[in-house]
């Protein structure tokens, strides 16, 4: 018989140890590790996650946090996942100013660019979980195809390539970045 790992809640995970190698995420109390990702997997992200943090801090719409931010989902069992790239809308934001743990709940934006050792049903699965429990927008990068598809609730994804411009739509209003900028690394 085989025995499985018992499962975890967030404050658990919240006081796992640093292994300085491991990034974790919970799905329904099970840990998930990710390793790193690679160096296109990290210039994407960080590129379109600064051309955001640039929007949102001119237009004080809300805060952009990184991949080390985690967003606790659902509880018993505990969702705790870590997009790359998110973004909370100011209204959202408490009075008393950002959590010091994970945020409870969801982003409004959740930015996922997929990495050599993603496999695809993991990532199907926790853009459904974004979308099922509160995400607004979900944008997919896949940096060696240069596409982004940006996925909301009740909607039919959009598949955006090199040559279109991602736009905010109605939750970022006026954001505007070119796919050619965000997949051109040719220094």
């Amino acid at each position: 018989m085989v025995q499985q790992a018992p499962l975890l809640t967030a404050d658990e995970l919240w006081c796992m140890p640093d292994d300085g190698y491991h990034r974790y995420e919970l799905d329904r109390g099970r840990l998930l590790t990710m390793t790193p990702a690679g160096t296109l997997h990290s210039a994407v992200a960080l590129r379109l996650g600064g051309a955001l943090l640039n929007y949102v801090d001119a237009s004080k719409a809300g805060v952009v946090v990184g991949a080390d931010s985690g967003f606790k989902l659902e509880s018993d069992p505990d969702t705790v996942r870590a997009p790359d790239v998110a973004f909370i809308a100011r209204n959202r934001i408490p009075v008393e100013g950002l959590p010091s743990k994970f945020w409870m709940g969801a982003p409004d934006l959740a930015v996922e660019v997929l990495s050599p050792s993603d496999k695809r049903p993991h990532v199907d699965r926790k853009i459904a979980q974004y979308l099922e429990l509160g995400v607004r927008q979900v944008w997919f990068v896949e940096p060696s195809h240069r596409r982004v598809t940006v996925f909301r609730p009740d909607r039919s994804p959009a598949v955006l390539h090199e040559a279109d411009t991602l736009d905010g739509g109605d939750l970022l209003p006026g954001f505007q970045y070119p796919l050619s900028r965000l997949f051109d690394f040719d220094l």
